[in-house]
Formats: structure tokens, C-alpha cells, sequence
């Protein structure tokens, strides 16, 4: 095992390392091929070294993060985030150690690999076992030993990962939420830049809010906005976190509408304006308790029948179902982030009342609609959550989140 005077040493060595200016074409290509190969050694055993410092705690123990630390020991934030990242990814890939170890693949190939396999893992309807995933790192492997690049190797796990959504049951891409991500930086100049990869759903939900506050005004003295698009969408976010930081009530309904239209005689080819077309789960979730007015329209695209307020939940409703369950029954997160659900959904005949509703985050929304998970009401006249068989083969009924800490043998059976 190396010491810390051993690396003092090797980075003395390196640190004095110098190249003649009259050096062959075969001998600069030559240095280059040992200093990338060093490169990537060095990263290597800064990723072991990074599960170290996590392992041990050290970053706890300074009152800081694990990535605080790194950044303040000189890291740049990207750079920590990937070590960290490498870190975690080699603990589950030992094949992806074993070349890194090497020195044969770069840490930014080695991170790539890594959120390849994740990425396909999350695709997956099933979990993906220890000679499954083995078999995704190879082909990510071979990815990467036919000359991709970090880009290319994400651009084929996405592929791996459609195609483990479909031989699997998992959701198309534009519909998986749990692929949503959003990412913010302050550059250089002390700008915050944004990036968004989001579902049908939100993306739809973004838009149309978008759609309504960033519609040109004219300036005052009557001539056309002088904005650009790009501003005044900009403008239209600051509005929407002003309207959400001004939002006192969390029981009230949404500002923002979506529009669903539905073909009255092929409901699967429902469409949203900005999104697109969406599937017939989906559309359940959308008009289960959200924001969404949904128009059956004829051939022409003329309203037949528009949804009436009365499937929502209105505001009376909504605080009842925040005094019963208190937060989302399946994951408890807070109620003031939950959606309602109707049990009997309300295109099926169910009715908009106290018993026939509940909370759920949108994230457990979807399981419910998606997933196979289910919710009955209990004799307790509480809802009690049935997991799929893939969660539990008896499928054994759960209660609430916030009654999960009372005795079981105490509460009444579930119906």
C-alpha cells in the first residue's frame, strides 16, 4: 500500500518532468499516450480515494458536504460532482473498476458508463439483476473500445434503456417521470443558467404556463413588444415564481390550465397542444385531480363536451383530505405537494367525496396509474395502499403513511 511519502515523491517526480523542444513526432505522440494513461490512474485512485473520505466521514465531520469539501480542497464543482459520482458507480460496476485501474478508460468515460447503466436500470419496469447489468457495462464497455465518446456512450444507454422499457413494460421515454431532471449553475458572470429534461406531463404544464405569461404586451405608448421571445420568457418564469411565492392557500386549485382533447370515438389518440399525443394511463392521471380541462371533441375538432369542475376536488374537499392524511399516504411528503386521487376514478362513475379520495405527490400519482399499484378505502375510512405483485407477491394491504406507526393487529382489516 502506497503512503502519503510516496505520493509526496510522485508528485515530485512528476512535477519535475520536463520535454526536450526538439522532440520527434513519435516521441510526443509517445509522451502523450504515458500522460493520458497517467491521467487517468490519477483519477482513478481520486475516486477511491473520494469513497474514502465518504466512508470515513470526514466531509461530516468538518460541518460540510462530501462535495463542499472537495470543491474547497480545489475541485471544480463538475469535477467533484463526477468523482463522487465514480465514487459510488465502481462500488456496483466492478468491471468498470477493473479497466479504470488500469488506466485503459478515462473518468469522464468511466462516469458516463456509470449513468448509462443507471439510466437503463431506471428505464426498467423489473429490477435489473447482477448478470443483466454486467451485460449492460460490457456493451457500454465496447461502446467506449470502438472510439466513443462520453456523449455517444449516453446517447446508446438511452437506446439500451428503450429498449429494457419495452421487453419490461416500462413507460415510453416522453412519459417516464422518473428520467424528469433539472439542473441550475451560476456561470462565470454570476448568471444562473437552467436546464431542463422533463415528461410529457410537466413539460406540458411548463408550457402552457409559459404560453400565458409570456404573450407579447405592447409598450406603453401602443407600439409592439420590443422583447425578444427569449426574454420575455424569461420574464414569464419570474412571474410564475411570483405567482407561486404569493400563493397562500395550497388547497386552492392551480393557476394554470392544461387542455386535453379527446377524440370521442378513439380516446387513445388523446393530445395535448404543446406535448403531443400521451396514452390512456396517462390521461387518467391528467384528469385525475390536476389542472387539466379536458374537451371530447368530433372529427372536426369541434368540442363535443367539455369536464365539469366537479371532478376536482374543491377546496372543502381538499382540506378534509389534508386533515385525514396529512401528507402523501404512499411516500409522505407534504400535503401541500399532493395531488387528489379518486379511488373510483371519476370517468368510471366515481364520485368527488371524502371516502372515495386521497393524497398522492405526482410521483406516487403515477405509480398508482402506471405502476400497478392500487388504493382501497379500509373499514377505518382510511385508504390503505396494495402494492404490485413485483413489490410484494401477496400483495398484502399497507396503510397510509401517517398511520403506519400505529399497531397494525389494532386498526381494523382493510375492505
Amino acid at each position: 500500500m502506497r503512503t502519503s511519502g510516496d505520493l509526496t515523491t510522485i508528485t515530485d517526480s512528476v512535477r519535475e518532468l520536463r520535454f526536450a523542444d526538439d522532440m520527434s513526432g513519435r516521441a510526443a505522440f509517445d509522451a502523450m499516450t504515458a500522460l493520458v494513461t497517467l491521467r487517468n490512474l490519477i483519477e482513478h485512485h481520486a475516486a477511491t480515494v473520494v469513497g474514502h473520505l465518504d466512508r470515513l466521514g470526514v466531509a461530516r465531520d468538518h460541518g460540510r458536504k462530501l462535495s463542499e469539501l472537495l470543491i474547497v480542497m480545489g475541485l471544480a464543482p463538475a469535477v467533484a460532482s463526477w468523482l463522487i459520482r465514480i465514487a459510488a458507480a465502481r462500488e456496483k460496476l466492478p468491471t468498470l473498476g477493473a479497466h479504470a485501474a488500469d488506466g485503459a478508460i478515462s473518468a469522464e468515460h468511466v462516469d458516463a458508463v456509470g449513468k448509462g447503466v443507471e439510466h437503463v436500470a431506471t428505464r426498467s419496469a423489473e429490477p435489473i439483476d447482477d448478470p443483466a447489468r454486467l451485460n449492460i457495462v460490457t456493451d457500454l464497455l465496447a461502446q467506449f473500445f470502438s472510439g466513443a465518446t462520453p456523449a455517444e456512450i449516453g446517447k446508446h444507454a438511452r437506446r439500451l434503456g428503450n429498449q429494457h422499457a419495452e421487453d419490461t413494460g416500462g413507460l415510453p421515454a416522453c412519459e417516464d417521470r422518473n428520467l424528469n431532471a433539472l439542473t441550475h449553475d451560476v456561470d462565470g458572470d454570476g448568471r444562473l443558467q437552467v436546464r431542463a429534461d422533463l415528461n410529457t406531463e410537466v413539460g406540458e404544464k411548463f408550457s402552457a404556463a409559459m404560453e400565458e405569461l409570456a404573450a407579447p404586451r405592447p409598450e406603453p405608448d401602443g407600439s409592439p413588444d420590443a422583447r425578444s421571445p427569449e426574454r420575455r420568457h424569461a420574464d414569464a418564469l419570474e412571474a410564475l415564481l411570483d405567482i407561486a411565492a404569493r400563493s397562500g392557500d395550497a388547497a386552492s386549485a392551480p393557476r394554470h390550465q392544461m387542455l386535453v382533447s379527446v377524440p370521442a370515438d378513439t380516446p387513445d389518440l388523446a393530445e395535448l397542444p404543446f406535448m403531443g399525443s400521451l396514452t390512456e394511463a396517462t390521461l387518467r392521471t391528467l384528469t385525475c385531480d390536476t389542472t387539466a380541462t379536458v374537451a371530447i371533441v368530433d372529427g372536426e375538432q369541434v368540442p363535443m363536451e367539455m369536464s365539469k369542475e366537479k371532478r376536482l376536488f374543491p377546496p372543502h374537499l381538499r382540506k378534509a383530505l389534508h386533515k385525514r392524511d396529512q401528507c402523501c399516504i404512499k411516500c409522505g411528503v407534504a400535503a401541500t405537494r399532493c395531488q387528489g386521487h379518486h379511488l373510483v376514478h371519476w370517468a368510471d362513475g366515481g364520485i368527488t367525496v371524502l371516502d372515495n379520495g386521497c393524497l398522492l405527490c405526482p410521483s406516487c400519482h403515477a405509480d398508482i396509474h402506471h405502476n400497478g399499484w392500487e388504493v382501497i378505502m379500509g373499514h377505518d375510512r382510511h385508504p390503505w395502499l396494495i402494492p404490485p405483485v413485483s413489490v410484494d407477491p401477496k400483495r398484502r394491504p399497507i396503510p397510509a403513511y401517517n398511520r403506519r406507526t400505529l399497531n397494525l393487529d389494532n386498526l381494523p382489516a382493510a375492505a
